[in-house]
């Protein structure tokens, strides 16, 4: 399981943090997989065109999101996710 998320060495010593984290890793797996079996696609493959996905923040009064690429949205409709809108922040110039 370790190889499939990629994770580092951890060492607990504790029987709870044991749990917790296999209970955690396991959980990812499941979400993982979960994205896959919707998608149709594998797990590198979703997570590289999500991540196309970017904020802006500008000197002006607003942040906005990047264009979703064509990739992203397809992954998003298929796993029932709304995108994030367009402007995420828009603030009134004082004065």
């Amino acid at each position: 399981m370790k190889q499939i998320l990629d994770l580092r060495p951890v060492h607990h010593r504790l029987s709870g943090r044991i749990r917790a984290h296999v209970l955690l890793c396991w959980l990812a797996l499941l979400l993982i997989r979960s994205v896959e079996t919707t998608t149709g696609d594998t797990w590198t493959t979703t997570r590289r065109e999500l991540q196309r996905l970017h904020v802006g923040h500008f000197t002006g009064p607003y942040r906005q999101t990047t264009v979703l690429t064509a990739g992203a949205a397809e992954h998003s409709r298929r796993l029932d996710v709304m995108p994030p809108p367009r402007i995420l922040e828009l603030a009134t110039a004082a004065g």
